[in-house]
């Protein structure tokens, strides 16, 4: 597809005055930054502090220069943006290609995926100061932005310099568009300075029209995630877990993705039910790996016999919970389970990936919280692959159920699967859309 700039277009007075008091504003939240940065690498990741220079654009000189520059924001949008750059590598194996992620968790998933394959760096604080010396030192020919990180300087730098920039697996959450609503002096011209958008669902599509993004340069794409599948290093990872932790004759509730207070009602439930299944054994993959050891304090707590990953250990008959604590093995990790709770729904995070127990022909259940991608829960709701608990009771019976009847399970995983390849495409469609086709 070709590709298109809106070149004609000029940004009247309010909008760029608007966008000149956001820069002062930043500026003035520097302070905060930076004390920021030096608090999470006190209480989460030495990364954070290390190299937060990059947080102002400040790189040494890049070994490769041009081709991709590709931003996600952490682990989720790498992982799904991961597939495009794979697609593109596969016609173009020389393009050069630099990630930026915002989080440490999501810098080390690009290291999993690409090892020293792409180069990684923090995305500079949207100062034009430090994203205009930041894109200067990469020059990248294509700008792609994963979901929905909407930064006003970096894309009116891009934009200036008639750098073809993409919103790719776009999503607009109806939160995130009340919000953008309100400043629409300040992100509405932004939207005309975009060359693309592909939108993962039609609730995005539509959202990104109220917002005014030029019709012409709006494309439906459906969901990436729905064209993931099962790696031979995913396959490999699943088979090292089952060595490690010789699960036989264990019935397996598995806990992806999940933050404070999942865990404890995960534990709620594993409590309940145990009593009539004594192979019950609950495994426990926390979103952030900051909180491993708060989970683990959590079991102890309850006096549960735990077992951490890292501790290569195996399950015995008296182990109640294991702590998968590493990160990049999510994914594998769902193959381990009869049945998985999925993260982020009851804690109001919107919902992470219900697709990945689906690739193993695993169901999932997930809390009310569910907005973040409507279109994958919609689709594997519909087939009885996905069910929904709005409390305690709820979840604790939709567990119990599935760990009884393994042949609803597989039936509920099964369908699960078959919707994952039916919506497969959205892949090809984002190539197409960006000019790498």
């Amino acid at each position: 597809m070709q590709k298109i700039s809106d070149s004609d277009f000029s940004p009247s007075f309010s909008q760029e005055f608007a966008r000149a008091i956001y820069t002062l504003l930043l500026h003035l939240l520097v302070p905060l930054a930076l004390l920021s940065l030096i608090i999470k690498a006190l209480t989460r990741s030495f990364d954070y502090n290390q190299r937060k220079r990059e947080r102002f654009g400040f790189i040494a000189k890049p070994e490769r220069t041009g081709g991709i520059l590709l931003h996600c924001v952490s682990v989720g949008e790498v992982v799904a943006a991961s597939e495009i750059i794979k697609a593109i590598r596969s016609k173009q194996p020389d393009i050069n290609v630099t990630i930026t992620t915002t989080t440490p968790t999501g810098s080390q998933r690009v290291k999993d995926i690409f090892a020293d394959t792409v180069q990684h760096y923090y995305l500079p604080y949207d100062l034009p100061w430090a994203v205009a010396r930041f894109v200067r030192k990469i020059r990248p020919d294509t700008v792609m932005i994963a979901e929905v990180e909407l930064w006003p300087n970096f894309i009116h730098y891009c934009w200036r310099k008639r750098i073809p920039t993409y919103i790719v697996n776009g999503r607009m959450t109806d939160k995130s568009a009340r919000n953008y609503a309100k400043f629409s002096a300040l992100f509405t011209p932004m939207l005309h300075k975009l060359t693309g958008v592909s939108a993962q669902g039609q609730r995005d599509f539509d959202n990104y029209i109220s917002l005014g993004q030029p019709q012409n340069r709006l494309y439906l794409s459906n969901n990436i995630k729905f064209d993931h599948q099962l790696t031979q290093q995913d396959l490999d990872t699943l088979g090292s877990l089952r060595a490690q932790l010789q699960l036989d004759n264990k019935k397996v509730i598995l806990g992806g993705s999940t933050h404070d207070p999942e865990e404890q009602m995960l534990i709620n439930s594993y409590l309940a039910i145990k009593p009539n299944c004594p192979d019950l054994l609950l495994v426990i993959v926390p979103r952030h790996p900051q909180r491993f050891d708060k989970v683990y304090k959590l079991c102890n707590k309850h006096a549960l016999s735990t077992v951490r990953l890292s501790q290569n250990q195996a399950v015995s008959d008296e182990t109640d919970v294991v702590i998968a604590d590493a990160m990049g093995i999510l994914k594998a990790s769902y193959g381990l389970a009869d049945v998985t709770f999925v993260g982020g729904s009851f804690a109001d995070k919107g919902g992470h990936n219900a697709l990945e127990a689906a690739l193993h022909c695993i169901p999932s259940i997930m809390g009310p919280h569910i907005y973040n991608n409507p279109t994958i829960f919609d689709a594997l709701q519909s087939v009885d692959a996905l069910h929904i608990a709005h409390d305690q009771a709820t979840l604790t019976q939709l567990l119990r159920e599935r760990i009884q009847d393994a042949n609803l399970a597989y039936s509920e995983g099964k369908a699960g699967k078959d919707v994952v390849e039916e919506n497969a495409g959205a892949l090809q469609k984002t190539l197409e859309i960006i000019g790498y086709a």
